[in-house]
């Protein structure tokens, strides 16, 4: 008798390492079975915090390599950014991330929802909210608005997600927001401090100045 989802989660087989639910996802992306995924959104709305951290972890491995079979279920994850618990919330951002690099168009009515997430949330729910404004500002319609966030996100990311942002910023910029965008890199002296980091920057900032 195959094994239930719950009893192949790390949580269940008594594991503290992801690997078992990462073989899951793997399994479920090459499969596209619709009955576990359907049981796996189930476990998010259940009183087991193990379960629930074991099923969004899974979800979004699954996104990783087969974004589709989640796509349909973006408003369940713009929910999840208002949930008590921070694990699904910084999921719910991963997996959302997942399906915008490939369908952008589909985050475009909630942006709003995903700003709010990145001011309120965690280092990672800002990071894949930086990948979803740089996937949805590749599309013209809605550029200049994305940019305008990005360059916020710019202006007070911390010390150590600035290159990062920097850099994933510098593929989707044009026009009149790369003097904006050279401007505020310059001005965030701080990271400047840390090798590393200023040098990451300082390429970011001779890419900008070779488009000028």
């Amino acid at each position: 008798m195959a094994k239930s989802i719950i009893d192949q989660l790390a949580s269940s087989l008594g594991q503290r390492d992801e690997q078992p639910n990462i073989a899951l996802a793997v399994k479920i992306a090459k499969s596209g079975n619709k009955d576990h995924l359907h049981e796996l959104f189930s476990l998010l709305g259940g009183k087991k915090p193990a379960l629930r951290n074991d099923a969004i972890k899974v979800i979004y491995e699954i996104g990783e390599r087969k974004p589709e079979l989640i796509s349909k279920h973006v408003t369940d994850f713009i929910s999840l950014l208002k949930h008590k618990d921070n694990r699904l919330k910084w999921g719910a951002m991963s997996a959302l991330s997942s399906i915008c690099k490939t369908q952008p168009k589909l985050l475009v009515p909630f942006i709003v929802d995903v700003v709010e997430a990145m001011d309120e949330g965690s280092v990672i729910t800002r990071d894949h909210g930086v990948y979803i404004l740089s996937y949805i500002a590749a599309l013209p319609k809605y550029h200049k608005d994305c940019m305008e966030l990005l360059l916020e996100q710019l202006e007070k990311a911390p010390v150590n997600q600035l290159p990062m942002y920097a850099e994933k910023t510098a593929e989707v910029v044009t026009g009149p927001f790369v003097k904006r965008m050279l401007a505020t890199l310059k001005s965030r002296t701080d990271v400047m401090e840390i090798p590393s980091k200023a040098k990451r920057i300082q390429k970011v900032i001779r890419q900008l100045g070779e488009m000028k």
